[in-house]
């Protein structure tokens, strides 16, 4: 019998895309926000596509805000946009 793939929502897009084309965006236990690249770190995540019009869509649409319930500053979001290319 075949394996299963789990599948997650892009914040983004709002599409469901396997999780292992996605990364994850995460609020650790100290309140920090960065990139999962692992998708196994602590703390409250988000999946978007590694898509820069869905992390633009994201963004503007806050929606990276309201997943991870936590304000996020300006440099927060240059850094992860950096990061994710």
């Amino acid at each position: 019998m075949a394996k299963q793939i789990p599948v997650r929502q892009c914040i983004g897009c709002r599409e469901m895309k396997p999780k292992n084309e996605m990364v994850r965006i995460i609020r650790t236990p100290d309140n920090d926000i960065c990139l999962d690249k692992t998708g196994r770190m602590n703390g409250r995540g988000a999946y978007i596509c590694l898509s820069l019009d869905c992390y633009n869509k994201a963004v503007r649409s806050k929606a990276i805000e309201r997943a991870l319930k936590q304000e996020i500053p300006d440099d927060i979001y240059e850094a992860i946009g950096k990061e994710m290319m």
